[in-house]
């Protein structure tokens, strides 16, 4: 069985509200991450942002237990020495409570790209009015699982001119017939350039064969020749040291 990795077409973005009025903190954050992520479908991959939109309203009414809003402080840095602000959750929920809604979320996302892609995909509000009407998002409790009802169909490619004509069906019988003349025409026209082929190297042999013939004949004729005049020519030279000899 081959592993399943979702490709973009398999990827359907829908759109949920969620009201957060009375909801502890940290249990809404953990169930708006993981519609996020996309981890309520089975398509789910971690290396892909397969989630859902998300939208929170009331973020003014959210809680947190065990005495928090007092001992968990909310941190920042400047970047410059002493510029560490600390600030109480008890002041940052009556200030900016959409922000303590969000810090809460990225804190449950990854921690790359992938996260900060996932993140743009929340929508937090303090009050119970949000300006994504036209979306048509759909209400959801804490603690209900989306519904998934499948991969999405496959969008039909809407033809607005006159579809092209098929081409005319080619009868099988008639190819059947010609191929094996085409083919023995073929194999004779072969045959004939290999024998033209063959009788014209021939004839090219036969034709070089008398020439190589007269070069050696020219050859071995004229070096006796050359040797006859050499041994002419050797007394004439010879004779008049002898005659000079001899008048000595």
């Amino acid at each position: 069985m081959k592993t399943y990795t979702p490709r973009p077409r398999d990827i359907e973005r829908r759109w949920y509200v969620i009201d957060a009025s009375g909801a502890v903190l940290g249990r809404l954050a953990s169930e708006v991450a993981a519609i996020l992520r996309g981890k309520h479908k089975p398509i789910f991959a971690p290396h892909m942002d397969t989630g859902d939109h998300v939208v929170v309203v009331n973020a003014s009414g959210v809680r947190l237990t065990g005495g928090k809003e007092e001992k968990k402080l909310a941190r920042r840095h400047s970047g410059y020495p002493g510029g560490l602000t600390e600030t109480t959750y008890t002041r940052l929920l009556a200030t900016r409570p959409a922000f303590a809604v969000e810090k809460a979320v990225r804190g449950m996302l990854p921690k790359n790209s992938l996260g900060r892609a996932m993140l743009g995909k929340l929508k937090v509000y303090p009050g119970p009015q949000h300006p994504h009407r036209a979306q048509s998002p759909e209400p959801l409790s804490l603690g209900e699982v989306p519904t998934w009802s499948g991969l999405p169909k496959p969008l039909s490619v809407a033809t607005t001119g006159p579809q092209p004509k098929a081409p005319a069906k080619r009868s099988a019988a008639k190819p059947a017939l010609v191929a094996p003349a085409a083919k023995r025409a073929a194999a004779k026209w072969t045959t004939a350039k290999t024998t033209a082929k063959g009788t014209a190297a021939k004839t090219q042999a036969a034709k070089r064969t008398p020439a190589k013939a007269a070069t050696a004949k020219r050859t071995t004729g004229s070096a006796p020749s050359g040797a006859k005049g050499a041994a002419k020519k050797s007394p004439a030279k010879r004779s008049p040291v002898r005659r000079k000899k001899k008048e000595e």
